[in-house]
């Protein structure tokens, strides 16, 4: 054994809905400024286990691993390995750019989040979509991308802003921080368009917000040419196999901030760093899921798609907005 895995600890077992899951080098700090180790991490995941789960279930859904903590190199994985066990759901996604196809990890109960932590997975990023239906997303996604010189409060005002707006569509949107210095809101969409056309109704939504908040809002795209100091709606994570950190994902940073669900209401209370892994749990023990309705309610995007129009937004192909995503 080597030395660093004899410093780690034993391996643990953690019983996960009538599963057994093996928990090696427990004592590994993944956090080295705070000291949290990867048990205190598999702990926060069994804390907030519904929540996870139904940000993630039946999603492909890609995996950020920190095999040595998050000070170390992160591995961006997609494909499954092998040797998992054999209860673990997983979906085939073919990606066309490659010509190639990914076996990516389909959670439907919390022992496979648990596996995955085994794994040294930090962060789950979900798609927007199904694994029933991958090319159809259930899912629109507000990104409130802070430049360099934004500071929180900005981001509030635009939230606020997103919210006045799916207020008038008749929408609800399920807000959350990113974990970083941005926020996400989420709504549940009709599985009747294909990425080009949800992208394409996410643009004609953040232009409207950037016309109510000009100071605030920018939808440039080319970063160079933004204002330093706005908040980027970015549409372009409506984008097939782009994805977001879900909601409940630990981050992989050294505070070990969460991407956490929020009320709209608490929204000018807030800061992102209030949320970490140690202190959601307690959240999530007195609040429960504050998503925990977001599959009850299902939108039609129509009236993005005639705003969309007329805007005069064109549907990009996917190849175009991958080259300018580069």
């Amino acid at each position: 054994m080597a030395k660093d895995e004899a410093s780690a600890g034993e391996p643990v077992e953690l019983e996960v809905g009538g599963r057994t899951i093996r928990l090696t080098s427990p004592d590994r700090v993944y956090f080295t400024e705070r000291g949290e180790t990867k048990l205190d991490l598999a702990e926060y995941y069994l804390s907030v286990g519904d929540g996870i789960v139904r940000a993630l279930r039946d999603r492909p859904c890609m995996l950020h691993r920190f095999p040595k903590g998050v000070s170390g190199n992160k591995v961006h994985q997609k494909r499954v390995p092998a040797g998992a066990p054999d209860w673990l759901e997983t979906t085939e996604i073919y990606f066309p750019r490659y010509g190639r196809t990914a076996d990516e990890l389909c959670v439907t109960e919390l022992a496979s989040v648990i596996w995955a932590v085994q794994m040294s997975t930090v962060e789950f990023h979900p798609w927007d979509s199904r694994r029933s239906d991958p090319e159809s997303p259930d899912e629109w996604r507000i990104d409130l991308d802070p430049m360099p010189d934004c500071d929180f409060a900005r981001i509030r005002r635009v939230a606020h802003v997103v919210h006045e707006v799916l207020d008038e569509l008749g929408m609800r949107g399920f807000p959350k921080t990113s974990g970083g210095r941005g926020m996400h809101v989420y709504v549940r969409i009709a599985p009747e368009w294909g990425f080009p056309q949800v992208r394409r109704a996410a643009l004609a939504f953040a232009h409207e917000v950037e016309r109510r908040a000009p100071k605030d809002v920018t939808t440039t795209w080319w970063r160079k040419d933004r204002d330093p100091a706005a908040v980027f709606v970015d549409y372009n994570q409506n984008t097939r196999d782009h994805t977001m950190a879900a909601a409940y994902s630990v981050r992989g940073n050294q505070r070990a901030t969460v991407s956490t669900p929020v009320r709209w209401e608490e929204i000018d209370d807030i800061e992102p760093d209030d949320f970490t892994i140690a202190t959601v749990p307690a959240r999530f023990a007195e609040l429960g899921d504050l998503h925990e309705e977001i599959d009850d309610i299902e939108h039609r995007i129509d009236t993005l798609l005639e705003w969309a129009d007329r805007d005069d937004i064109a549907e990009e192909a996917e190849d175009e907005v991958a080259d300018l995503d580069r």
